[in-house]
């Protein structure tokens, strides 16, 4: 954290603990302290102190002392004299008016209250001897710190020091690495000395001497530097991020791990202390430092055995030589992934109500319409009506002519005014819309900050040079993509840094530069997000990965031969392949590209790779912009609505009857010279078969790595952007089924899981016979359907319900609550009512008892299902008169179908 953002956050501290010290002292001029009541007081100022320390307002830490040291001499159950509640009330008032000065302003407030602070420590007692003038700017750091026991250690205050050893981190190891490259540079120096300083202050409060002696040791390296009395060598440099690194773990582990683990690691933190220390004394004799047992970092503290290290937080970094340069106004909160998700979903809600409100503008513009006839029907009718000699109708007349004036004026206002509010509310809705998904957006330099480092380390450790390069660093990237990129990343950097960058004598007898250059690049393309990760290495040996596919029995050698690059390629992708003869902790297990697959798979995107003998190899994803909102082709299925990710999609084509073939009882179609299996939709999903016949089908088609396969559907509705609104987690996973969203007129669409769909459809083709497109298609519907009533207020479960009934032939209503199930039972005749258990308005306990009540209503049965699943919540329902209760995991098995049969039959 900057020295600003520390001061906002003490001044933000300062107010809530005297707001909360106030009150306490309140209440002891009213009644006796308790015990409990001066603890608390004393650990608000505790809180105080400890801030002030870290962002180094003395005058905070001389006035919370003083208060301190006051209350603890403050015995409980005896109740203080109101001017000794004066006097704690006003010392409060001071730590807020104190907080707000500025550092110019802080001596002559010390100079003005001295003697005052002085009056308020006063103690009768001898172990408690008061402050005198000449001793106040002092802290007794090593006295007070060392026997602070970690366990009393405030829990908010460790979770300041962990973020600001995270934050500082990241400025160490991004500095330390500009030095290594360029040791002759002075600006990241001071950038270097205030993180670890920041890191040193936060640990000191904490009361972790380990992290302050360390910190305190790096510390004094980067001042010398700064006093050109020593050069940041590689090893020295080495030693340094070891610390980091040490630093960086010890931030990580619980509170109450926390003295375990310094006790087991005090040996690897003396170690890089003394390697500090010793370097810094002898910078030239470097053999005698490798004696030491922190010459590696990898060897020393076996740091891959250690917590890992968490990556990629929400915290906005630099790419220039110090923090400042940021500017002010990059402030981050951390906000969670699940409060950003209800916010996209929200809205997104509040755009399509944004959009229905042009609806009432039309009904109203309707009724203008009418309202206009009614005034030509009034002046066609006037001329008869001044014919009549009677005044009292042609004054009655008159009168309805003026109200119908009044009122089509009025209506005239009133819809000019609705279209500004429309539009006003559109315009905010999107902007805010927008707004969210932005919010989803991360620079892409936020996923890279440890890829230096862990290159860097990599690099030494296998004797090479590279020099990593990131481009694009400013592109935006969805948080989710950029939390996933972190491990395919890493294994590609570790195979061109392990097979694909050659030895600096390899390459300099290449007629290459010594050191090897690896990039990482993002930017926006065509809609999507283009990331490429390219070596200027040895490459890919086409012929050696030929015999390599060959050797595992892969393809024939005949087939083998007539592979192209590209398809040559796709063979890395396979778990367990690899080309390396030897297994070594970086690579050669032949998981790691398999994982890089997977992963592009997973958010629908792709991933591709070339290589060039003697030149390098490049790695190209082609990914969505943001799994927030997703590009769909919208489809109908059945007379049901679904939605395809568009990246999951390989063609859209429409098929002819006659371009269909069978064989061996499948039916196929031919694209590009491939025979294309045909699959009905509706079949794998498990629908009921479409009605009517056509000599054109439309068909999707989707493949893996294994297959390509062409999905038929009633029509496609277009393509569409949706936004993505996850299933509850409490339904499971849902087969077939990666996420809902809300369309513009409020409907509910189901976004299918491509992946997930090409595995239903390999067990459909393996357990049942497939219904062929020239089969006539009933067109008839059951004439005596059973009519059921879904009570739910979630929307996912009613349309999950509803679709299951439907699909086994049942009539589905629906209400959003109990009252309106209430009403829709008087209504209607039901032949079952479905309801959930906690809703608003009437929950569904009072809906079934109001129906088993009711003379008219009582045989209705009634099936409710629930998240509830506690036997005393079953029992409560059974009670109330419901004839079977299920929990909402139903949705899985046919549980619920075989209960509402077995009550009203199919």
């Amino acid at each position: 954290m900057s020295d600003y953002s520390m001061l906002e956050l003490f001044r933000q501290e300062v107010k809530v603990q005297v707001t909360r010290l106030k009150q306490n002292f309140m209440l002891f001029e009213h009644q006796s302290p308790s015990a409990n009541e001066i603890q608390d007081a004393l650990h608000a100022l505790e809180t105080v102190h400890g801030l002030a320390q870290i962002v180094e307002v003395e005058a905070a830490v001389m006035l919370s002392e003083a208060m301190q040291s006051r209350l603890k001499i403050i015995q409980p159950e005896k109740r203080l004299d109101s001017i000794e509640c004066d006097r704690l009330i006003q010392s409060a008032d001071w730590l807020l008016e104190m907080s707000l000065l500025e550092d110019s302003e802080r001596h002559n407030w010390i100079a003005n209250h001295q003697q005052a602070i002085v009056e308020i420590q006063a103690s009768p007692t001898t172990d408690s001897l008061p402050l005198t003038p000449d001793s106040l700017p002092l802290t007794p750091d090593s006295q007070t710190r060392s026997n602070v026991s970690l366990a009393l250690i405030d829990s908010q205050m460790m979770d300041l020091f962990r973020l600001e050893v995270e934050e500082q981190a990241k400025t160490l190891n991004q500095e330390l690495l500009t030095l290594e490259a360029n040791p002759t540079v002075t600006q990241p120096l001071e950038a270097l000395m205030r993180a670890a300083h920041s890191i040193k202050g936060a640990a000191r409060i904490v009361g972790i001497d380990a992290a302050v002696g360390l910190a305190h040791t790096m510390e004094d390296c980067f001042v010398a530097a700064q006093n050109r009395s020593l050069i940041l060598t590689a090893e020295l440099v080495d030693s340094l991020l070891s610390g980091v690194d040490l630093l960086q773990y010890l931030s990580q582990v619980s509170d109450q791990d926390l003295p375990n683990w310094i006790e087991h690691h005090q040996a690897a933190i003396a170690a890089v202390q003394s390697s500090i220390q010793t370097l810094r004394k002898s910078p030239t004799q470097v053999s005698d430092v490798a004696l030491l047992p922190i010459a590696s970092p990898q060897q020393s503290l076996n740091l891959n055995q250690l917590s890992p290290i968490q990556n990629g937080k929400d915290l906005n970094s630099s790419d220039s030589s110090t923090q400042d340069s940021a500017p002010s106004s990059q402030r981050v909160v951390r906000v969670s992934a699940d409060n950003l998700t209800r916010m996209m979903g929200l809205a997104g809600e509040s755009l399509i109500e944004a959009n229905a409100l042009p609806a009432f503008a039309d009904s109203l513009r309707q009724v203008r319409s009418r309202q206009i006839e009614l005034s030509t029907t009034l002046e066609t009718l006037e001329p008869h009506v001044n014919a009549m000699s009677d005044k009292v109708t042609q004054a009655l007349f008159e009168t309805v002519r003026q109200q119908e004036q009044q009122c089509r004026n009025l209506l005239s206002d009133r819809l000019s005014e609705l279209e500004d509010f429309i539009r006003r509310t559109t315009n905010l809705s999107e902007r805010l819309y927008q707004e969210v998904i932005t919010s989803h957006m991360r620079p892409f330099e936020e996923g890279m900050q440890n890829f230096p480092r862990m290159v860097r380390d990599l690099a030494r450790s296998l004797n090479k040079r590279v020099k990593l390069e990131i481009l694009g660093q400013t592109t935006s990237v969805d948080r989710d993509i950029l939390a996933r990129l972190e491990a395919p990343i890493t294994h590609i950097l570790r195979n061109a840094i392990d097979h694909g960058i050659e030895s600096p004598e390899t390459r300099v007898a290449a007629g290459k530069s010594a050191e090897g250059t690896i990039q990482i690049e993002a930017a926006h393309r065509g809609g999507m997000l283009a990331i490429a990760i390219t070596d200027d290495g040895i490459g890919i040996d086409t012929q050696k990965l030929r015999q390599a596919i060959i050797a595992r029995q892969l393809v024939a050698p005949e087939i083998a031969a007539k592979l192209s690059h590209s398809e040559l390629m796709e063979f890395l992708f396979l778990p367990g392949f690899s080309l390396s003869e030897q297994v070594t902790e970086l690579s050669g297990r032949g998981v790691g590209l398999d994982i890089v697959k997977r992963m592009a798979q997973e958010v629908g995107g792709t991933v591709r790779v070339t290589s060039q003998p003697g030149k390098g190899t490049g790695f190209y994803f082609q990914l969505p912009l943001t799994l927030s909102v997703v590009r769909t082709l919208l489809v109908d299925v059945a007379g049901e609505v679904y939605a395809f990710p568009l990246s999951r999609i390989d063609q859209i084509v429409t098929v002819e009857q006659s371009e269909i073939f069978t064989a061996e009882n499948r039916q196929y179609f031919t694209f590009d010279q491939n025979n294309i299996g045909l699959i009905p939709l509706y079949q794998v999903l498990d629908l009921s078969r479409p009605t009517g016949t056509s000599e054109r089908y439309w068909v999707v088609m989707l493949s893996d790595q294994s297959a390509t396969y062409g999905l038929i559907v009633d029509r496609c509705l277009g393509e569409k952007e949706l936004v993505v609104r996850p299933l509850d987690p409490r339904l499971g996973k849902v087969q077939d089924v990666s996420a809902a969203a809300l369309m513009n007129d409020g409907s509910l669409v189901l976004i299918l899981d491509v992946s997930d769909l090409i595995r239903s459809t390999n067990r459909l083709l393996q357990n049942t016979r497939l219904a062929k497109v020239s089969e006539l298609r009933s067109l008839q519907h059951q004439q005596n359907a059973k009519r059921v009533l879904v009570v739910d207020d979630s929307i996912t479960v009613r349309e999950l319900e509803r679709k299951l009934l439907q699909n086994h032939g049942y009539v589905v209503d629906i209400a959003v609550d109990g009252m309106e199930g209430w009403n829709a039972v008087r209504s209607y005749p039901y032949d079952l009512v479905i309801s959930d258990i906690d809703m608003p308005r009437m929950n569904g306990i009072e809906l079934i008892k109001a129906i088993k009540q009711h003379s008219r209503f009582h045989a209705i049965p009634v099936i409710v299902v629930s998240y509830r699943d506690r036997e005393d919540d079953r029992i409560q329902g059974l009670e109330a008169g419901a004839d079977y209760y299920l929990t909402k995991n139903s949705f899985h098995d046919d549980t619920l179908i075989r209960a509402v049969t077995d009550l009203i039959g199919e």
